[in-house]
């Protein structure tokens, strides 16, 4: 065949897919346009195109970060929807920003951020042809960092996630310290680092920087980030397919392993024996172990001692709620990020509202934002406060303080208010200040360290042994769970 046959077969062949990829979308956008209200579809899907139906999770490009931004919050179970019954594609569509889906320039390689020495490197470009051969091009920083950033995505890692948009405050110094210096390697004694603390404060978000910059540091390295879900359910499968060698060599000949939420793997007794096993494999090998978890290793309830020894073994650190100043510097941060202009009353408003976690203030902004977007009408406190009802009802609901708790616990065992910070240690004081701690933990969004402080400065380990003994004599002892079920009832009643 000749070269002149040859790249007209080519130009054909990529006709015949781009005319194939535009009646897939059609029949997505029928299928979607049944599943939301017109206004909806014109306004955030009129421009949209499909990218790429052959990957696993389908690109669908749109014309903003704003657009991205809301399919994403609010459409993305009718848009999957749309994919399966008017397309028969079962896939996780993805949402990419037009302009940021480049040719995959490195098949083989993935790595977060761009080491300066391969800034000049020749690659090989798919799509860059002539009527003879594949023509070598030099793309430039952009376009190799998008496509890094594409690689990042289908290994489970957010390429929005790295150390510069992480916003630190005196809730997160020394957790990001420590994840900092894993991962520039400075950190070898932090292991395993075990970062807990309750959902939406960024443990997610350290693990996954940690992630980028060990493959910036090595493009060849083999980096693990995955569930401890996903760790269970493929353990399963090898079970069940009889591939268990297989599954040991993937996860124990690695360089780094990363595994969020390792609290889901209470309770299942061979996933634990076999992520302990595992767990001394890489340990031995002096491979990095990072895990995150809503909660201090001891807390896990049925996870084994022994498992619960090996986390504590290297260095722990918490995830706090972040302070105002840190709420508004997020809030900014987000909001050059977004392209988006918000006065600085507003600012500050939503911050004093949304307290609690940081991806709950990021949907406040997001809301306030995309109103502010769409609508002409200006701005204003009474505006937020209507678009934000539900968060700020949520926000407050059970917000309890070690006040309230310390008070009505006294109250219910007949002690005065300042035996809860007392040092005395009778047993008819003692344990119902074990009791006050353990609702503490329950109740209200404080830290370990936080509570101790709140009960005459005890430290950390005394919450928690605290909370265990509580715990332990609920399940046990039918009088001390009737105790602490009238008190929890009580106390949210207040509130």
């Amino acid at each position: 065949m000749s070269k002149e046959t040859e790249g007209g077969q080519e130009n054909e062949n990529e006709n015949q897919a781009d005319q194939k990829n535009s009646q897939t979308w059609n029949l997505v956008r029928e299928k979607l346009s049944e599943y939301i209200s017109g206004d909806a579809f014109s306004r955030w899907f009129k421009n949209a195109e499909l990218v790429d139906p052959g990957q696993k999770d389908g690109l669908v490009a749109v014309q903003s970060d704003m657009h991205q931004i809301w399919i994403e919050t609010n459409y993305m179970d009718e848009l999957r929807a749309a994919f399966a019954e008017g397309a028969g594609i079962h896939c996780s569509p993805q949402i990419v920003v037009k302009g940021d889906v480049e040719a995959d320039l490195f098949p083989e390689t993935v790595v977060g951020k761009i080491p300066v020495q391969q800034e000049n490197q020749k690659i090989a470009v798919r799509g860059a042809r002539t009527n003879s051969s594949v023509k070598v091009v030099t793309p430039n920083l952009e376009e190799k960092t998008q496509a890094f950033q594409r690689k990042l995505k289908r290994l489970g890692i957010n390429p929005e996630f790295d150390f510069e948009s992480f916003v630190v405050g005196d809730n997160s110094q020394f957790a990001h310290a420590a994840c900092s210096a894993v991962a520039h390697q400075e950190g070898r004694s932090f292991n395993p680092l075990f970062i807990h603390g309750r959902a939406g404060l960024g443990k997610t978000h350290l693990m996954s920087a940690v992630a980028q910059q060990l493959l910036a540091n090595d493009p060849k390295a083999k980096v693990v980030f995955l569930t401890a879900e996903h760790f269970a359910n493929e353990f399963i499968e090898a079970v069940r397919k009889g591939n268990l060698e297989a599954f040991r060599k993937a996860y124990r000949h690695v360089d780094a392993m990363l595994i969020d939420d390792i609290q889901f793997i209470a309770g299942k007794e061979r996933t634990q024996d076999e992520f302990f096993h595992t767990f001394n494999a890489l340990l031995n090998s002096q491979t990095q172990v990072i895990l995150t978890c809503d909660c201090p290793a001891p807390e896990i309830q049925t996870l084994e001692p022994r498992l619960i020894s090996r986390f504590e073994s290297g260095l722990t650190v918490e995830l706090q709620p972040p302070g105002f100043e840190t709420r508004v510097a997020i809030l900014r941060r987000k909001m050059e990020q977004w392209k988006v202009e918000l006065e600085n009353n507003i600012v500050v408003h939503i911050a004093n509202q949304i307290k609690s976690n940081v991806r709950r203030l990021e949907g406040a902004l997001t809301r306030v934002a995309s109103y502010s977007f769409l609508s002409p009408e200006k701005m204003s406190i009474e505006k937020v406060d209507e678009l934000l009802g539900d968060l700020v009802r949520d926000e407050n609901t059970h917000l309890v303080t070690i006040e309230q708790i310390q008070k009505a616990v006294a109250d219910y065992y007949n002690l005065n208010l300042s035996d809860m910070s007392s040092r005395r240690r009778p047993a008819s004081i003692a344990f119902p200040r074990q009791i006050a701690m353990y609702l503490a933990r329950k109740l209200t969004k404080l830290s370990l360290v936080d509570i101790g402080d709140g009960f005459g400065k005890r430290d950390h380990g005394t919450v928690i042994h605290a909370c265990k003994k509580v715990k332990s004599d609920i399940e046990s002892d039918p009088e001390v769970r009737g105790a602490v079920e009238k008190l929890n009832a009580s106390l949210e009643r207040r509130n």
